[in-house]
């Protein structure tokens, strides 16, 4: 019997992975009523509500209401609809000794508007507010939506086989080693092998690219990406918690833990601010009332001054902009571990670079053989067998270079030196495999070699047999990338590398490096980067760029560790603070210009607010600024403000 597998088909239903777009948002980008939740539409109708029946009584002539006590409780109708929850929560919080906040602010300035006669004022400013409120709140949703949508890789189920028939199951409950089933359409829901079948699989919510990706039997895959042709059948090789797609979700569910400094700052900042805008209301109620006499004169203007000093405007719009930042970087295929990162990315001023597998493609090729008293076919022979329990990229084109298969039995004892190369038994013999260093140690003599390229010096019980050149060659994008880090205003670009120097000076002139440092073991890198380090200057920071892998050491060192080339790679996810999920360099000036914006924006709210804040309130103490004023200084700029945030959403 053909099951539903054997054409690739999907089902539709429960676990239908053909969606609307998330988020809620039209093509257009609108955000219709059906997309608010329920919590907004119930404030939205109360709004309304409200809007009318206070648009009602403020058309009506002020003659006539026969009683000023029935004015007052006509005024109280909308003003109880819109703003209950505002007064009952600043007594909430006043109970659990959380005072000063924006509702009591709030609760204290109108309610005080009441006592004074000012009804309509009152009203539009609790009117006003939750309508900045309302709007904020759809903000925030849209960015988070955002990244729900972005971040919309986490599988819902995965195609076991069981007794003959396809099950759909947990993803945790699938083990390592088992065989799951991917049909065209579906997310691949854990890491692992393709076995059977050849597809191109759609990366971008992980990378950002478009261009899928080919696979065929003994290609690896990882979760959160989709299978878009054909039928695969996958080896788990990582259970769900330890997959790509759960690392990946955690990093962006907690990138907002780690808060930048003008975070912080707005933390610390409203933690005083309040307080002391409070005290200062009471100040200017009562010391100028004791003076003139005209208490109701001077506590108007402190309870205007009360609502005016809100700080929503800045407490809102900063933790948005980073928090847009993240998400627009996360859709490029960047992922930034926290607003902290991001503030640092837009002080970049000295990058360095690790050579392979960064700037380079890491694709290493024998280019050329040097044999001495030995064949061509026989020194490639005790290269790759030296080389043979190895997985690094210059052990790999050796082996390849060679075309058979190892015979692991050949090999005794394996010394691996890092920063020099292999020492091993072959056949009974101690064959040396790496460069001039490693020889040079155990005192074998290497001929002059002024090859382009990666040479492998190869020596045989004390005996010089030969050496072999490898070529490595520059990511297409690798030049595009320098030259936009000078343009994003990277003062200085370095690379550090343990290659010769003939290569190491060839790709950086070639790429356009600012500086070049050859023949590094891991330790001189981190002497290099801590030498670079001191080079700073003013709040300039350092960055560096590395495989995520060999480079850990340096990565943690440097301000801002970015990992490249890490798909798939545990290492870089936990190692960097910054992940470009593809290889591309030219991510990197395209995370400055994010970080540079996003930054710009928080510095242009915080102005701006408090600017405004500061001329009104002034305006208020000399009597200029009514209850209106007020409203515009809090509800307005806020809604400016986080209208400024929201370009973020739109990069």
């Amino acid at each position: 019997m053909k099951s539903s597998a054997d054409n690739g088909s999907v089902r539709r239903g429960k676990h239908c992975p053909t969606r609307p777009p998330a988020g809620g948002r039209t093509e257009k980008g609108e955000l219709p009523m059906k997309y608010l939740t329920k919590k907004q539409k119930k404030m939205l109708r109360r709004i309304v509500i409200a809007a009318v029946v206070f648009a009602a009584l403020f058309l009506l002539p002020e003659r006539g209401f026969a009683l000023s006590w029935l004015r007052a409780v006509l005024y109280l109708i909308p003003y109880a609809i819109v703003g209950w929850d505002v007064l009952w929560k600043a007594l909430r919080n006043i109970r659990a000794g959380q005072v000063f906040d924006e509702n009591f602010l709030m609760a204290v300035a109108t309610v005080g508007a009441f006592g004074a006669g000012e009804y309509p004022e009152a009203v539009a400013v609790m009117l006003f507010y939750q309508v900045g409120e309302l709007f904020q709140g759809a903000a925030v949703g849209r960015s988070r939506r955002s990244i729900a949508a972005l971040m919309d890789i986490r599988p819902d189920y995965a195609n076991i086989e069981r007794d003959g028939a396809l099950v759909q199951v947990n993803p945790e409950e699938v083990k390592i080693g088992d065989t799951i089933v991917v049909k065209a359409g579906e997310k691949i829901p854990l890491d692992g092998v393709v076995t059977e079948g050849s597809s191109s699989v759609d990366t971008a919510a992980l990378t950002g690219e478009s261009l899928p990706r080919d696979v065929l039997p003994g290609s690896e895959v990882i979760s959160g990406c989709v299978n878009l042709s054909g039928l695969l059948h996958v080896q788990v090789q990582k259970e769900f918690g330890d997959s790509t797609v759960a690392k990946i979700l955690d990093l962006v569910e907690n990138s907002s833990s780690k808060k930048a400094k003008a975070e912080n700052f707005i933390t610390r900042f409203s933690r005083y601010y309040t307080p002391a805008v409070v005290f200062a209301a009471l100040v200017l109620a009562i010391v100028p009332s004791l003076i003139t006499g005209q208490w109701g004169v001077w506590v108007q203007r402190a309870l205007t001054f009360l609502v005016v000093s809100c700080p929503c405007a800045l407490v809102i719009s900063v933790p948005l902009t980073f928090f847009g930042g993240i998400g627009g970087a996360s859709k490029k295929g960047i992922l930034v571990k926290g607003g902290n990162y991001l503030e640092a990315l837009a002080d970049a001023g000295i990058v360095v670079f690790d050579k392979t597998g960064t700037l380079t493609k890491g694709n290493f090729v024998v280019s050329e053989v040097f044999p001495e008293q030995l064949s061509r076919e026989a020194l490639l022979e005790l290269a790759a067998l030296a080389e043979g329990y190895s997985d690094h990229p210059i052990s790999r084109s050796l082996k390849a270079a060679y075309g058979r298969e190892i015979d692991l039995g050949r090999l005794g004892s394996v010394e691996e030196v890092p920063g020099h190369g292999v020492q091993a038994v072959v056949d009974g013999k101690t064959v040396l495999a790496g460069n001039e260093k490693l020889l040079a140690k155990h005192g074998v003599a290497c001929p002059p070699c002024d090859c382009v390229g990666t040479v492998i010096h190869v020596a045989a019980d004390g005996v010089y047999a030969g050496h072999v050149v490898i070529s490595d060659e520059a990511k297409p994008d690798a030049a595009q990338a320098i030259a936009g880090l000078h343009a994003v205003g990277v003062r200085k670009t370095v690379m550090l590398t343990g290659d010769r120097r003939a290569v190491g000076e060839v790709v950086a002139q070639t790429l356009g490096l600012d500086e070049v440092h050859t023949e590094l073991l891991p330790e001189d890198k981190v002497a290099r980067v801590e030498e670079l380090l001191g080079h700073k200057q003013g709040k300039e920071k350092l960055l560096f760029v590395g495989d995520g892998v060999n480079d850990a050491p340096v990565l943690s060192r440097s301000d801002v560790g970015v990992a490249m080339g890490a798909l798939g790679s545990d290492a870089a996810i936990e190692a960097a603070d910054v992940v470009l999920m593809d290889d591309a360099p030219s991510k990197l000036p395209e995370a400055i210009r994010l970080a540079k914006k996003t930054v710009r924006i928080v510095r242009q709210n915080i102005v701006f607010s408090l600017a405004v804040k500061a001329a009104v309130l002034a305006l208020t103490t000399v009597g200029i600024a009514t209850m209106w004023w007020a409203v515009f200084a809090d509800v307005g700029v806020m809604v400016l403000a986080v209208l400024n945030a929201t370009r973020m959403l739109r990069d």
